[in-house]
């Protein structure tokens, strides 16, 4: 389980998370999704997990597609924030993507927008895809949608300053150990503050590594939210279909 050495159990739980990252496309999401569902033949009659979800942008727009949808996350804030949305399709739980939360109690499970890589243990992401393999439904489907890591390596930015809400961000990029580092800080009323997240660098090689031992067969491979073709070289995303 999750504990506060953890860097995003305390960075996701932020005020200052939700600020930096205030101005996420919601209408991006909403083409992916929306793309997702006629691809991939998702109806009302299923049920669909959002995992890590956040504060739920997804899974509120699932809902509204009329699908029957569960969103999780580790952040309380995120999920007190979320379960303003719930209704009896849609309902949001604090959890530990690494432990199973249901056995086969879902036809859809989705892991979206980079929401998978935190663990420092090489072991607790082999143990996230075998509990989600645990958590879909025979003959069910999993969609992680991931960043194209070689790419996001070549073009990494530095560093990058950014003002929002009166909060000036000082933002420091870097690879280190296989994982793709930012530095964090800033000042608020003369406090200094200084996070930083960790997202390993997965491949494709690593991820199939993952599916192969969990028991999961890749159905499609897709590199950007339109659902093109995935190229290492020029694809924004990873996203794989996969079928239990």
């Amino acid at each position: 389980m999750a504990n506060k050495k953890e860097w995003f159990s305390t960075w996701f739980d932020s005020k200052y998370y939700h600020i930096l990252y205030k101005n996420r496309d919601y209408q991006e999401a909403e083409f992916f999704i929306s793309n997702l569902i006629e691809k991939l033949g998702i109806e009302n009659k299923h049920r669909v997990l959002d995992l890590a979800c956040g504060k739920g942008r997804h899974a509120i727009y699932l809902n509204k597609q009329g699908l029957q949808v569960v969103g999780v996350d580790l952040s309380p804030e995120s999920i007190a924030y979320a379960n303003q949305y719930a209704n009896e399709q849609l309902a949001f739980y604090e959890h530990d993507m690494r432990e199973v939360l249901q056995q086969g109690a879902f036809d859809f499970v989705l892991n979206l927008f980079t929401s998978f890589g935190y663990f420092e243990d090489e072991r607790e992401n082999e143990k996230t895809i075998q509990s989600i393999y645990e958590i879909v439904e025979e003959g069910g489907t999993f969609v992680i949608d991931f960043m194209n890591a070689q790419k996001v390596i070549k073009n990494l930015v530095l560093e990058e300053t950014k003002t929002i809400d009166g909060v000036t961000f000082e933002l420091k990029r870097s690879v280190q150990n296989s994982f793709i580092v930012k530095d964090i800080a800033f000042e608020v009323e003369e406090e200094r503050y200084e996070f930083q997240e960790r997202v390993k660098a997965i491949t494709e090689e690593m991820f199939l590594q993952y599916f192969q031992k969990a028991g999961f067969k890749v159905e499609a491979t897709y590199g950007d939210y339109a659902l093109n073709s995935f190229d290492v070289n020029s694809s924004d995303r990873l996203i794989y279909v996969l079928k239990k």
